[in-house]
């Protein structure tokens, strides 16, 4: 089923707690619908629905990937399509932070705790190169190298700001339409 293309870079931080707060969440909604006389009130039941879907869209939901024409970013609410090509610069400190054209697009799913990068700025050039992030950032700016090389676009030209144009975003519609809807009605359920 995963195209061979794909290459999958691994989330470096939230997956643990994030998957701690959604099974917490969870247990919360189900005694709350399974013991209704003796469990939550209903408001206590839509906050642990608005938090799990929270949780899943910051802590979990946040992936980077890249196909052979793309770097694909999802973050909480929106995916990224960019072009490698049209990358000018990857940078990971706490977060993944790719520049392309005149735009700057960051993904949590990648990055270095503070003491990390503090750890980094200290230590040589050759002990820095053996963290994953490091490993990533690096990977990348290669990605983006090869696909200039292969188009035969040069790095901060005019026909890179032109592929920058086609970068392409897409909204997670489930994630935002939940917290809509529950948001109400968590809202609405503290006045009755």
């Amino acid at each position: 089923m995963t195209d061979p293309k794909v290459e999958r870079f691994q989330p470096t931080s939230g997956r643990v707690m994030g998957t701690i707060a959604l099974v917490i969440a969870v247990a919360v909604v189900v005694i709350g619908i399974v013991d209704r006389d003796h469990g939550y009130p209903l408001s206590v039941v839509l906050g642990a629905v608005v938090f799990g879907i929270l949780v899943w869209a910051a802590m979990l939901r946040p992936r980077v990937w890249a196909t052979p024409e793309h770097l694909v970013m999802r973050n909480m609410l929106h995916t990224a399509r960019i072009p490698l090509a049209a990358i000018e610069q990857v940078a990971v400190r706490q977060v993944l932070a790719v520049s392309a054209g005149e735009q700057r697009f960051v993904s949590p799913a990648i990055g270095r705790s503070f003491r990390q990068t503090v750890k980094s700025n200290r230590k040589t050039e050759q002990s820095a190169t053996e963290s994953y992030p490091v490993f990533v950032e690096e990977r990348i700016s290669r990605l983006a190298e090869d696909a200039r090389a292969q188009r035969g676009v040069r790095r901060f030209s005019d026909e890179q700001v032109a592929l920058a144009a086609d970068v392409h975003k897409t909204w997670a519609w489930p994630e935002i339409a939940g917290l809509a809807f529950f948001g109400v009605a968590f809202v609405v359920s503290l006045f009755f």
